[in-house]
């Protein structure tokens, strides 16, 4: 399946989401923790197959189209008024 770089962004978003229920639960631990941190790895896995797949469709190199969803994901530019 073909990745839009907006799909791209979306599931990175779900990945540091994921991430930050891992951070908020770090210092209690236990079942919740461990279920938080599975989700993130699932959810990074999935971004992670998606930014390959885009690269080497787009035929752009992998860490250039990571840079950039990770880069508007993180810190979108606002609209223009």
């Amino acid at each position: 399946m073909a990745h839009t770089f907006e799909d791209l962004v979306n599931l990175q978003r779900i990945a540091d989401e994921a991430h930050a229920c891992v951070l908020a639960l770090r210092a209690d631990g236990g079942e919740a923790y461990d279920e938080a941190w599975q989700a993130w790895r699932e959810a990074a896995v999935v971004v992670q197959a998606a930014v390959t797949e885009h690269a080497k469709a787009e035929e752009k190199p992998r860490y250039d189209i990571e840079v950039a969803v990770k880069k508007q994901a993180r810190h979108p530019e606002p609209a223009e008024a």
